[in-house]
């Protein structure tokens, strides 16, 4: 399969995602097997005023799905096998890069909280067919708040709107 290598201007333009679900904000730095992305946590955030009242904090969920977009960003700019990627109309695109498919372990080592600067790093290990196996890790400063092991994988789109059930 061959990959082309995109270099875009905006976030928006590698990755499907929109707000309020689109959490990277920077692109720190993109390499071939490595990414670094920041975002900055604010209270005006749709999970932070529930989670929890009186002390609010930036979910554990949410920071996995930075650091997946942070991947998936990966696989647009480097690993996208297709000529022609148009996020703005996924029916366009033959695949669906970059879908979520295991997380192997996930820890979590201390909370984010408004004010807080972001910083996720993303490492990929392993390519096998159109399987992505990374590792990431998630920074305030220089305290390490979460790491994870994860896999996306690069599917059909018409997977997504496809109803199955088994």
């Amino acid at each position: 399969m061959k990959y082309y290598q995109h270099r875009f201007e905006n976030i928006d333009e590698y990755l499907h995602h929109r707000p309020p679900y689109l959490l990277v904000e920077k692109i720190d730095s993109l390499e071939e097997r490595q990414i670094i992305t920041s975002k900055q946590v604010t209270e005006e955030e749709p999970w932070i005023s529930g989670h929890f009242p009186g002390a609010p904090v930036f979910p554990g969920a949410i920071m996995q799905e930075l650091v997946t977009q942070s991947a998936g960003i990966l696989i647009a700019a480097n690993y996208n096998p297709m000529e022609s990627y148009v996020t703005s109309d996924p029916k366009h695109n033959e695949y669906a890069l970059g879908v979520l498919v295991k997380v192997d372990s996930a820890r979590y080592r201390g909370f984010a909280r408004p004010g807080d600067q972001l910083t996720a790093t993303v490492n990929l290990n392993e390519i096998t067919g159109t399987l992505f196996d990374f590792s990431g890790h998630i920074h305030i400063q220089e305290a390490e708040i979460m790491k994870i092991n994860f896999r996306l994988c690069n599917i059909p789109s018409s997977a997504l709107t496809a109803r199955n059930l088994d």
